[in-house]
């Protein structure tokens, strides 16, 4: 099994000189720890999301690491140039010596789509026609497309990824439905509900994955879990942590609703007491983590984890600590 990270890079108390510099030494952590990948969330206009270009902040994490693999999860497609984005997806990957992992949406908040004049109603046409126009432009050295939003005559393609065809392909699942999408896109997937429904996307992602692409779990894509993660030394020191700490994410992720008078489609529980009940986050000792995460695991049928280790206003001691905790302690007995 292998071990990632999700972030918001939502906005804690530090300025933002100084917050940037710290993610980049946690970045540079996850790595010396052997984790997998760093996975960047993308958001607009909120302190939910301090990196709102995933590929300018992922430049600086192409150059802080050697050996980490990183990549948005996920990149909106509505609000970029199909052409830009195959640019900057070629740049990063060559920078990185092919160690970029990318994603791809429609855009979780229709507020954020808005803002940039997009209408929400078109975001999931957009995204389809969009993605593939994006993967012709990671394949060809000449671009032909004609499309409903997008068309191009014999554009060159002057760049091209270090990773043939391109860049391993990411996309978050909430239904059956969209796992089966992606099981016959040969795709990575990732889930952040809760383990029992997650279940059924895995079960029905293992099915039509072996009905396209035939049996074996050693071929399988990687079936990503992600859950909040805090370790301590001990269960207390963790709660206190995680409970002061949650509830700061927790305004962030709900700041541009509250202004809007909505709600996300993808609501969260209010208190960290309440993404342990649900199952989606943990915070405790090893010993707490792993059996908490076992489970989760096991029950989820996933076979790729991803903690969310730093959020709100948890500090870079915290984080570091609680990342040192999991992969001396945690990362073992999981394994």
């Amino acid at each position: 099994m292998d071990y990632g990270v999700f972030d918001h890079l939502d906005r804690g108390d530090l300025p933002l000189r100084d917050y940037y510099e710290a993610r980049l030494t946690l970045i540079e952590a996850y790595e010396r720890e052997g984790f997998y990948a760093y996975h960047l969330a993308e958001h607009h206009s909120t302190p939910l999301g301090m990196a709102p270009s995933p590929s300018v902040f992922l430049s600086a994490v192409a150059q802080r690491t050697r050996r980490l693999r990183f990549g948005p999860l996920v990149y909106a497609l509505p609000l970029y140039h199909p052409l830009r984005l195959i640019e900057e997806i070629c740049m990063l990957d060559q920078l990185s010596g092919g160690r970029l992992d990318i994603g791809f949406g429609r855009g979780s908040s229709p507020i954020e789509l808005a803002v940039y004049g997009q209408d929400p109603a078109q975001a999931q046409r957009i995204y389809a026609e969009g993605l593939d126009l994006v993967l012709q432009g990671l394949t060809r050295k000449t671009l032909d497309f004609a499309g409903e939003f997008f068309t191009f005559e014999d554009v060159p393609m002057e760049l091209e990824p270090l990773q043939k065809p391109h860049p391993p392909l990411w996309y978050g699942v909430h239904s059956p439905e969209s796992a089966e999408r992606a099981a016959r896109r040969g795709l990575h997937i990732v889930s952040l509900d809760p383990a029992v429904p997650t279940r059924g996307f895995t079960d029905r992602f293992r099915e039509v994955w072996r009905e396209v692409h035939g049996d074996g779990e050693a071929a399988l894509p990687k079936i990503g879990l992600g859950r909040f993660v805090v370790v301590a030394d001990d269960d207390a020191e963790a709660l206190r942590i995680a409970r002061r700490a949650y509830p700061v994410w927790h305004r962030s992720f709900n700041h541009l609703f509250r202004l809007r008078g909505s709600a996300p489609r993808h609501q969260r529980p209010p208190d960290f007491d309440g993404v342990i009940a649900s199952g989606q986050g943990i915070a405790g000792s090893p010993g707490t983590v792993r059996t908490f995460l076992q489970s989760q695991l096991e029950t989820a049928g996933a076979n790729y984890l991803i903690g969310q280790f730093a959020f709100g206003d948890i500090s870079l001691d915290e984080a570091l600590r609680s990342v040192d905790l999991f992969s001396e302690i945690v990362m073992p007995g999981l394994r």
